[in-house]
């Protein structure tokens, strides 16, 4: 007889098979509105589900993530069901949850329309309305296929047979007429979904994501456990549009992409100078924290990367080049292997380490055009790298000196929401369990002190070590993989990095690969998305503008321009024959964060009007008021 042992630790024995509809009722009645699914033990089951043996069970609702992913599965299924209600003959094939929704991929010759995903939200509405009943059936293979073929679904018929004939087929019903190929759990009825959803757009997708297949029509759709978390999520998005990166890059003028380069980023001069700022922030900040910049060769021969085993296991992302004499070269995805040659000229002793070498290292990955998506995944990108070599005694303090690094780095730029995200030893691993018991305990120590919010990623580690991957959460709640901290203890010894220890010894060193950024151009993408494009004014590519509302102001304009000039203040002056109020938009929808205007009384007062961008208020102030308040903006955060 099963003994039930809840969340609380509670236990329940009974004397014969339970589900989870009754299992609930013993539980607490006010759980019966709210319960979607169940854990038993590490799986998730269907309220239907029989236990039949002593289990740990934990009943889970809307407000668990697992609770809310189910809500979406549910609505991908009664999206397919309203789909073929309204439109006989087209087949389904795969629809999956993802991030914040769902979508369905679906056969059909007539493509669907902004007015189709209307009337299949209007369906679904009534389905949903309907509160059809879920049953779930598990079905003999050659059944499942004959039975799909005969209903004229192929696509399903060949996702059976390509399912191991050892793994059970279960087909969920929704209702008396729909059913589908599932391998659940979903929830007792469709009026459980609630009606906060949308359908968000239509796009093409290949079968089994083969271009050599047939081309399918997906539907992407979002669902929410309440209208208000939707309703947010709605306003995320249309935030998400107006800060796209790729179309506030071409108001501002910073760079464009173009196909005879996919995935290469063509800068322009605005956009390199944002570049170059961070370069030039970030060398200041190392160079406070001791780092050495160096630089290495972007082609490498073969052998090096066969020796560092990035060729084994990143080959086919690499670019590589065959010259006359049949030698094969790469160009690096990669800073690391260059840094240990650099690290292994000369001998080193313990006392030059912890020795920390820093490059701004073009890489260039294969990524397949599809993923390409303007600065946030290229091929071509520079990595804000760095390599730490220390002992192992020097982990737990260099470790928090990165992070304190980072924290200090991503405040200064306006991201004070980070989490942390740690990964430790995975099943196959080099290097000896002491250790890594180690470098384990320092990334945790460092992490801890730092007081963020963590999640552990058991297992998750990379095969020479552990990491910490730093979160950072945008103006719109967003999240951002960027910043990298990895304990590597294999390359320093497949490279034959060595030191001399106190006691004459040869040692490998431990070595801490780290990014802040990760990757310049995907941070500044970032940056602008999280700005609105409306940048601090020390980091901005265009920092001020004077215009002038008539010819005669245009002597008075350009010599303030040449005082901002020479005090570095990045300005243009503007002399065009146009209305001042043209000028102002134009000059605002290009984030110019200072609109100085100079007229006729201006000129005789010797001021200037000013607009920040933002505001719809103006300033008459003095020139020098003027200039001492840019100079003060303009300083770079170096605390």
């Amino acid at each position: 007889m099963p003994q039930i042992q809840l969340l609380d630790g509670k236990k329940i024995p009974f004397t014969k098979s339970i589900n989870g509809f009754d299992l609930i009722k013993k539980i607490s009645k006010s759980l019966e509105k709210s319960a979607l699914i169940m854990q038993v033990d590490e799986e998730l089951k269907d309220l239907s589900y029989e236990i039949k043996k002593d289990s740990k069970v934990r009943i889970i609702t809307s407000k668990d993530k697992e609770g809310l992913d189910v809500i979406r599965h549910d609505a991908a299924h009664i999206m397919a069901m309203a789909v073929q209600e309204l439109f006989p003959g087209t087949q389904v094939t795969i629809g999956p949850v993802i991030d914040n929704g769902f979508f369905y991929d679906f056969a059909r010759k007539k493509p669907f329309t902004e007015e189709d995903l209307k009337k299949i939200e209007k369906k679904m509405s009534e389905i949903i309305d309907r509160d059809v009943k879920t049953r779930r059936e598990v079905w003999q293979r050659n059944k499942a296929i004959s039975h799909f073929k005969e209903i004229g679904e192929t696509y399903k018929a060949e996702i059976i047979e390509s399912i191991p004939k050892n793994e059970e087929l279960s087909i969920y019903h929704h209702g008396d007429t729909w059913h589908d190929l599932c391998r659940g759990p979903h929830l007792a009825s469709s009026g459980k979904i609630g009606k906060a959803f949308k359908l968000t757009k239509v796009s093409g997708a290949y079968w089994r994501g083969n271009s050599d297949n047939e081309m399918l029509q997906r539907i992407y759709g979002t669902c929410w456990s309440s209208k208000k978390d939707l309703d947010d999520y709605l306003h995320r998005l249309d935030e998400a549009e107006k800060r796209d990166h790729r179309k506030l890059g071409k108001e501002m003028d910073l760079f464009h992409f173009r196909e005879e380069s996919p995935g290469s980023v063509f800068w322009h001069e605005k956009g390199w100078l944002l570049f170059l700022k961070l370069v030039e922030y970030m060398r200041s900040k190392q160079r406070l924290a001791g780092y050495k910049e160096i630089n290495t060769p972007e082609l490498l021969d073969k052998s090096l990367w066969e020796k560092s085993g990035h060729w084994e296991k990143f080959g086919e992302h690499m670019f590589t080049s065959e010259t006359p004499d049949e030698k094969t070269f790469a160009i690096k995805p990669m800073n690391c292997p260059g840094c240990v040659q650099v690290f292994n000229q000369g001998l080193k002793s313990y006392r030059d380490l912890p020795l920390k070498l820093s490059e701004f290292g073009k890489v260039h990955r294969y990524e397949p055009s599809g993923a390409l998506h303007g600065l946030l995944r290229v091929r071509a990108f520079t990595q804000d790298d760095a390599h730490i070599f220390c002992t192992e005694d020097q982990i737990t303090e260099e470790s928090l000196a990165v992070t304190n690094l980072i924290l200090e780095i991503y405040k200064d730029l306006g991201f004070k929401n980070i989490i942390l995200k740690y990964s430790d030893r995975p099943e196959k691993r080099v290097g000896n369990d002491s250790v890594w018991d180690k470098s384990e305990s320092a990334l945790l120590s460092a992490i801890k002190k730092s007081k963020l919010k963590y999640t552990i990623n058991k297992g998750e580690g990379a095969f020479y070590g552990p990491k910490i991957e730093f979160v950072l959460r945008d103006a719109i709640g967003r999240d951002w993989q960027c910043g990298t901290l990895q304990v590597d203890l294999n390359l320093p010894n497949r490279l034959g990095a060595t030191f001399i220890d106190k006691d004459g010894s040869k040692k490998i060193p431990v070595m801490l690969h780290r990014a802040l950024f990760g990757s310049l151009e995907r941070f500044i993408g970032i940056l602008i998305e999280n700005y609105a494009g409306k940048l601090p004014f020390w980091l901005s590519p265009a920092q001020a503008v004077v215009c002038t509302i008539a010819e005669e102001n245009n002597h008075y304009a350009k010599k303030l321009f040449e005082d901002l000039f020479k005090e570095g203040i990045k300005c243009e002056v503007d002399l065009r024959n146009e209305k001042i109020n043209y000028k102002i938009r134009e000059h605002s929808l290009a984030k110019i964060p200072i609109i100085i205007v100079c007229g006729k009384k201006e000129v005789v007062d010797k001021t200037v009007t000013i607009r920040r961008l933002g505001s719809e208020k103006q300033e008459t102030i003095s020139r020098d008021k003027l200039i001492k308040q840019m100079l003060q903006e303009n300083k770079m955060p170096l605390n």
